[in-house]
């Protein structure tokens, strides 16, 4: 670090995380995009990237920022008031993951003492293989998938972190992180193909680090089906129900004897599907007029509740809903496995994630539950 304080890398992926909210489960390549704008998604990465920068300028650490210009970092970091470098400058056109690599790449060349981007899994992996292990690296979760462990919880925590590290707090040190992604066509195609593309050198505090997503193990299977099958027993007449992604509610759905999106959210009436697959439009459409439960498994290793591929669920669904009309279902080995012993909520909206913070009941077998902590 030079004499006048620490420098930061800081990269924007503007795009990052559009596809979620409108059923997309990510933006990877220009099609997809394009989708996205015309199912009318917008962009939100440049709204997270402020909540990691304005925690940084409120701890006031001394910092001088290399970015790109414009969206790439510059207009949030002058913004906030930082002392800024722009380094790289985008062609004309839309930025891509070029620009991520070449920004990357200057600022490994720079020694910056941390590279702090903006984004999910697939700048994760433009920033790996622009830096490998040159520089610490640190994720802001922006994106749809964020199954990688280079991430912080929410981009508040980020920020923070960024900051221990930065003041070389022995509260921040490095790990070896997983950086992991998923095929986007394949989860489209409702199949999980996960691979590891390496490792990256990480700031990590077990308060505000992301561990890698972890599936989960054979014990407890039974626990957890019989768990699924009395959410399932005790749905009301005329409630809708939303069923959240993953294998824990397909669960609910089996009892149902229902077809299910594995990886996308379904919506159940009177025990039967009312919408597949839905995005956050489709949900505050059927909700209207009616009572309204959110049907949803734990994110094993991470711990995440809302904000890690559930985005369709978003904060307008769940603040309609209401906190006492979600249901957590979980095996108690997911919920052991956790290192924190806390669940976390990253919506997007304050409001929302403060609301959900607290201690909430979870499911873990017939007429069994324990209460787990949910910080926001």
């Amino acid at each position: 670090m030079t004499a006048q304080g620490a420098t930061l890398g800081l990269i924007i992926n503007p795009v990052a995380g559009m596809g979620g909210s409108v059923g997309l489960k990510g933006t990877d390549g220009e099609d997809v995009l394009q989708e996205a704008w015309r199912r009318g998604a917008r962009p939100g990465a440049e709204e997270r990237a402020r909540g990691a920068m304005n925690r940084l300028v409120e701890i006031g650490t001394p910092l001088r920022v290399l970015t790109g210009s414009g969206e790439l970092g510059e207009d949030v970091a002058r913004a906030a008031g930082l002392d800024v470098e722009v380094v790289h400058s985008p062609g004309p056109g839309p930025t891509t993951s070029a620009d991520t690599r070449a920004a990357a790449e200057i600022m490994a060349a720079r020694s910056v003492d941390l590279l702090l981007f903006v984004g999910g899994d697939g700048t994760a992996r433009d920033v790996l293989a622009a830096v490998g292990d040159g520089v610490p690296v640190l994720g802001v979760p922006a994106g749809v998938k964020m199954h990688s462990a280079v991430f912080g919880t929410s981009p508040r925590n980020a920020g923070h972190l960024a900051t221990l590290f930065l003041a070389a707090s022995p509260a921040a040190r490095l790990r070896e992180a997983e950086v992991m992604d998923l095929d986007e066509a394949a989860f489209r195609g409702d199949r999980l193909s996960a691979r590891l593309y390496g490792y990256a050198r990480s700031p990590y505090e077990r308060h505000l680090s992301q561990n890698a997503k972890a599936g989960s193990g054979a014990s407890g299977e039974t626990a957890l089906r019989l768990a699924a099958q009395q959410v399932a027993a005790g749905m009301k007449p005329g409630h809708l129900y939303i069923l959240g992604p993953g294998t824990t509610t397909r669960r609910v759905a089996d009892a149902l004897d229902l077809p299910s999106t594995l990886l996308g959210v379904d919506a159940v009436l009177d025990g039967k599907s009312v919408g597949a697959d839905l995005d956050e439009q489709a949900l505050l459409d059927l909700m209207q007029g009616r009572e309204t439960w959110i049907v949803v498994g734990v994110l094993g290793g991470q711990g995440s509740l809302f904000g890690r591929g559930n985005q369709q669920i978003s904060a307008a669904v769940i603040r309609q809903v209401g906190r006492d009309h979600i249901i957590v279902i979980s095996s108690l080995e997911k919920l052991l496995a956790l290192e924190t012993a806390s669940l976390h909520v990253d919506t997007g909206d304050a409001e929302v994630d403060a609301m959900l913070a607290g201690y909430v009941r979870i499911e873990t077998g017939p007429n069994r539950s324990t209460l787990f902590k949910v910080e926001a």
